[in-house]
């Protein structure tokens, strides 16, 4: 979520699922169980407090809205749902605006507890060394005030904190180290730091690119797509064009830079996928080889047929493509699923209304 994402909400309507070939599903009963396909969080308008989490079914046959609401109805979820993390039998809900995490078993999405302070504008979750690390902003307008929270699993709540430079965003672990991505906040970052687990210390600072927006990480190789500076930026910054990062991790050196020329191309969701990499830019998706010098001119399929403005959130997954639309990010938001296979890569496969602004997708496997 953007911080000019946040200022796009109003009242969320009611959320039902609509499927290409299947009628309303309208079942308020809990299905006992939600493995075996994908949990959708859906963000909800920023102070509106209707954040909520949808289910797809792997084979697509069984859907279901407002599960978290259907399982837990004495309780509210909370406030622009940002972020889910998986870790052992529990999934881990980040309720940005409400500064809590929301901890259900992940099977059956019944409440085992929440986190409730030591989190300020918290953002996304990840686990190392039997820990979680959850990134903050703090305040937004305060630039020296971020920080990784430390979240003690057992005891549900955070133990202590480490300070990092301003707008952490994406987490990722890889050999008990953190990945922290510096999106900047309000501002625009450029930086990774290198977290150890086992002291809780920042080891090293990493430049990338302009707003380092998504990341991956495959056989030593920590992948970062940078969305570039947006054309709105002020003096004395610039508009910059997206581009990869590609860092070894044994020696958290930049090996290879790949981007456009084009300042007014922002890509974003990276995706390794065997030996093909995926992003998109707007309402495109592109796809090109791990082993490309170049980033691709032309896409491999558009969403506007679909109607897409912009591609909100964005996964891969058994074949299947999942874009998410947030389409006015006050009403109900869509999720399309699209044909990973050539010669038939892009062909619409399903359609799903959802909730509002469905932010990311975590396979229930």
């Amino acid at each position: 979520m953007n911080f000019s994402k946040l200022v796009l909400t109003t009242l969320a309507s009611a959320l039902f699922f609509v499927s290409c070939t299947n009628d309303d599903d309208n079942n308020d009963a809990p299905l006992g169980s939600y493995d075996n396909g994908v949990l959708i969080l859906n963000q909800g308008g920023f102070g509106h407090n209707d954040a909520s989490v949808s289910y797809i079914s792997s084979d697509f046959a069984t859907a279901q809205n407002d599960i978290f609401s259907v399982v837990n109805p004495t309780i509210t979820l909370g406030d622009t749902g940002q972020d889910i993390g998986f870790n052992g039998e529990n999934a881990y809900i980040v309720l940005n605006a409400s500064n809590k995490i929301e901890i259900v078993n992940r099977y059956t999405l019944k409440s085992v507890g929440s986190i409730n302070t030591g989190l300020k504008n918290p953002r996304y979750i990840a686990f190392a060394n039997g820990k979680g690390y959850v990134t903050n902003w703090g305040d937004g307008g305060v630039a020296t005030d971020d920080y990784v929270a430390v979240i003690d699993l057992s005891a549900k709540k955070v133990s202590s904190s480490i300070p990092v430079a301003e707008g952490p965003e994406r987490i990722l672990e890889n050999s008990g180290k953190l990945y922290v991505a510096h999106k900047g906040g309000y501002s625009y970052g450029n930086k990774v730091s290198v977290i150890e687990s086992a002291t809780n210390t920042v080891s090293a600072t990493i430049t990338v690119g302009d707003v380092p927006e998504s990341m991956a990480i495959k056989d030593g190789t920590l992948w970062v797509a940078c969305s570039g500076n947006p054309s709105y930026v002020t003096t004395p910054l610039v508009e910059t064009a997206g581009k990869i990062v590609k860092v070894n991790l044994a020696t958290n050196a930049v090996t290879t830079t790949i981007a456009y020329s084009d300042a007014t191309k922002h890509l974003s969701n990276l995706v390794l996928n065997g030996s093909d990499v995926y992003y998109t830019i707007d309402s495109d998706v592109y796809k090109m080889s791990a082993t490309a010098t170049t980033l691709p001119t032309t896409s491999a399929f558009s969403t506007t047929s679909q109607g897409v403005y912009g591609i909100y959130s964005f996964a891969i997954h058994d074949n299947h493509i999942y874009v998410g639309d947030a389409g006015d990010y006050s009403h109900s938001g869509k999720v399309y699923i699209y044909a990973l296979t050539s010669p038939s890569i892009g062909t619409l496969e399903k359609t799903f209304s959802v909730g509002v602004i469905p932010a990311g997708f975590y396979f229930n496997d």
